[in-house]
């Protein structure tokens, strides 16, 4: 390639970059709204390509996500864990710092929860009483959990220059393999036919939502409409949020204010995974009730990285990217039992969203790490 021809791919890198850099929140929504659309309709143009009723498969994805109380209740489901778990991701984004770990930190945060609530369940009064306070401090541990679990990598990033992005992933593994070595050991119920631990003790039960769905708690959509209002109030009303921003993306300035960049590194990760950590209590005693094999609970936490990209990783837009999210997998599931549309294809567009979101804000994202643009010059 000759210089010339260098110089106008160099230029034509910068214009897009400008273009992303300068982008408003609403623009960047916009833009990954509008990917969204693109993903959906490819999705169902490759269904009628495959030799299925496109038209039909469209009102499957939406009679499973919202057609009926039970289909709404699996949607608000999902959403509340994947509306969670993207604020985690938010958080560590917004801050500049890439948190792949909350998987990991989801996993770690729901087994300490189940594992607590098991151990103090001996030192607590049976009924009501007791349970609201087993819930509450196996959920605080749970939360510290996570957040510890969290903090790692950031400790690793700030005092020894690791990669964030190579130890979270790392990390992921390792919490599943080990949680899933103590599941089926030590902490292990040695008469269940499954691998799991031990059930919670009876009282140890959430108030179901309007839909009487066992697995959705009215509470549970309380905590996460209070998170997300408490984290973009952390993160844009508060001086802490502004060092978090300020010391992710030009250390150098934070630290000439004042700000000590290292520590706040680690603080944004603990409270990501602190964030995480609180997914995983609500979904060990919201959904499950004991703690299985992680390695079977779902992507939540690997799915909220497309959840904050596609509401340009701000607190509140994460709510309908969620809930795009939860509708998806609710569609999934009524497909797979109700119609003879193969659920790879639900999966295959739950892909395509996730390229068609993740590309546009990745690249914006290198470019402001790496000086692309003509800002960056």
């Amino acid at each position: 390639m000759s210089g010339s021809e260098r110089g106008r791919v160099r230029g034509a890198l910068d214009a897009a970059a400008d273009r992303l850099l300068d982008a408003t929140v609403l623009e960047r929504v916009g833009i990954a709204t509008a990917s969204t659309a693109l993903a959906l309709l490819i999705g169902l143009v490759i269904a009628a390509v495959a030799g299925y009723d496109s038209v039909q498969f469209a009102r499957q994805l939406l009679v499973g996500a919202f057609g009926s109380e039970r289909a709404i209740a699996r949607t608000l489901r999902g959403t509340t864990l994947f509306v969670l778990t993207g604020v985690a991701v938010a958080v560590a984004f917004r801050a500049g710092v890439f948190n792949i770990g909350v998987q990991g930190q989801f996993v770690v945060g729901g087994f300490a929860t189940v594992v607590s609530i098991i151990w103090l369940a001996s030192f607590v009064p049976a009924g009501t009483v007791g349970g609201v306070v087993l819930m509450i401090l196996g959920t605080f541990v749970g939360v510290a959990a996570g957040g510890l679990y969290g903090a790692l990598p950031g400790v690793m990033k700030a005092y020894g220059d690791a990669n964030e992005i190579i130890t979270t992933i790392m990390l992921n593994f390792i919490a599943i393999g080990l949680v899933g070595w103590l599941v089926s050991g030590p902490f292990g119920d040695p008469e269940a036919t499954a691998t799991r631990t031990r059930r919670l003790p009876e009282s140890v039960e959430l108030p179901q939502a309007v839909f009487g769905d066992p697995n959705l708690s009215i509470v549970g959509i309380l905590v996460m409409l209070g998170v997300v209002g408490l984290v973009a109030v952390i993160m844009t009303r508060t001086r802490f949020g502004y060092d978090m921003v300020t010391s992710g993306y030009q250390d150098t300035a934070a630290t000439y204010s004042g700000v000590d960049a290292k520590r706040m590194v680690i603080s944004t990760m603990a409270l990501s995974g602190m964030v995480a950590g609180l997914t995983g209590a609500l979904f060990a005693i919201m959904i499950q009730g004991y703690y299985t094999d992680p390695s079977g609970i779902g992507n939540y936490g690997f799915d909220a990285i497309a959840v904050s990209l596609l509401a340009a990783n701000n607190p509140i837009g994460v709510l309908p990217a969620g809930l795009l999210f939860g509708g998806l997998e609710s569609a999934g599931s009524h497909v797979q039992i109700n119609s003879d549309i193969p659920v790879q294809l639900i999966d295959g567009i739950v892909g395509l969203v996730v390229l068609f979101v993740a590309a546009p804000e990745l690249f914006r994202m290198i470019a402001y790490r790496t000086g692309l643009g003509g800002d960056g010059e």
